[in-house]
């Protein structure tokens, strides 16, 4: 067993890279029902790609958003034929951050009849808004997003959340909150720290919420890749995430879900979570599969690997 295992290792630089529809039709015409704000499509096998589609208003995050990004991505969690996500938007920009027109009302206007009251009722709001980050963390398929141009605000708070980052050069990145007079709410402040490890630069972004381009971007470690432009970063994107589907989806969500893990706990702590995880996922075909397809000088495109 263990020279197979070794054999699998050796063989591991040997990437799969999927065949690819054209990058300019991989941008709908339009959301896809029963969404108004995303785009869904499958442009490679068990890879989804879930576009951010309000390209008429830079696409800012409305009310409806918030609700649909929930529901794609339980969706995408449960759906077997998935092994990987794209994450991208539409149009010139990736996002504006909030539709403060759309919101205005919900945030500055609360119900309630006294002030405990609509206290609550913005308690409610704001955890309501941090589940629609947190799902794409929670979903155990890994997310890559794609960024171009302006990602503002509540941008930085959706990218930190998925597990590969990639941008265009003409990126750049603002925790814009306090120049709209709040805290951000929904994770940049709590995810951002650990994505780049610079306390003080993470201080600095979030008091001051100036721009932080591409170059920054990459050498702080906030984006892994800077690519030329929009239709490079997606290509990039977009194989990465055929080289992870390829690959076992009992080991991948295995992977995922235990570095989120090990990323909130201490490495005892994470340890003892990781035996207790492969006591049982150790018994999986797929470590035998993969181990022989290596061996016989395969990628891990030959190799079927059950639904998950």
């Amino acid at each position: 067993m263990s020279s197979i295992i070794r054999s699998a290792l050796s063989g591991s630089r040997r990437l799969y890279h999927p065949a690819l529809t054209a990058v300019r039709a991989m941008s709908a015409s339009g959301p896809t029902p029963p969404f108004t704000t995303l785009s869904i499509s499958q442009p490679a096998t068990h890879v989804t790609h879930v576009e951010l589609h309000r390209p008429d208003k830079r696409n800012a995050m409305n009310k409806a958003f918030w609700r649909e990004m929930v529901e794609c991505f339980n969706q995408i969690a449960e759906d077997p034929e998935c092994r990987a996500v794209v994450f991208s938007g539409a149009g010139k920009v990736f996002t504006s951050g909030i539709d403060l027109m759309d919101m205005a009302s919900e945030i500055l206007q609360p119900e309630g009849d006294d002030t405990a009251r609509m206290a609550w009722h913005v308690r409610r709001i704001i955890t309501k808004y941090q589940e629609t980050f947190s799902v794409i963390e929670k979903c155990p398929k890994p997310v890559v997003v794609a960024v171009h141009g302006a990602c503002v605000g509540a941008g930085v708070d959706l990218i930190t959340a998925c597990d590969i980052r990639l941008c265009s050069q003409d990126s750049w990145f603002s925790v814009k909150e306090v120049d709209i007079g709040l805290a951000a709410d929904v994770g940049t402040l709590q995810r951002l720290p650990s994505v780049i490890g610079n306390r003080s630069l993470v201080n600095e972004l979030a008091l001051t919420a100036r721009k932080m381009y591409s170059d920054e971007a990459k050498s702080c470690g906030l984006v892994s890749r800077v690519l030329p432009d929009k239709e490079t970063v997606l290509t990039a994107a977009m194989e990465i995430a055929g080289e992870i589907a390829a690959r076992s989806p009992v080991a991948v969500q295995g992977t995922k879900i235990n570095l989120i893990y090990a990323r909130d706990h201490s490495v005892a702590e994470s340890l003892d979570y990781m035996a207790t995880w492969n006591m049982s996922m150790l018994q999986t075909q797929d470590l035998m599969k993969s181990a022989q397809a290596a061996m016989e000088k395969k990628t891990p495109k030959d190799v079927v690997f059950s639904k998950l």
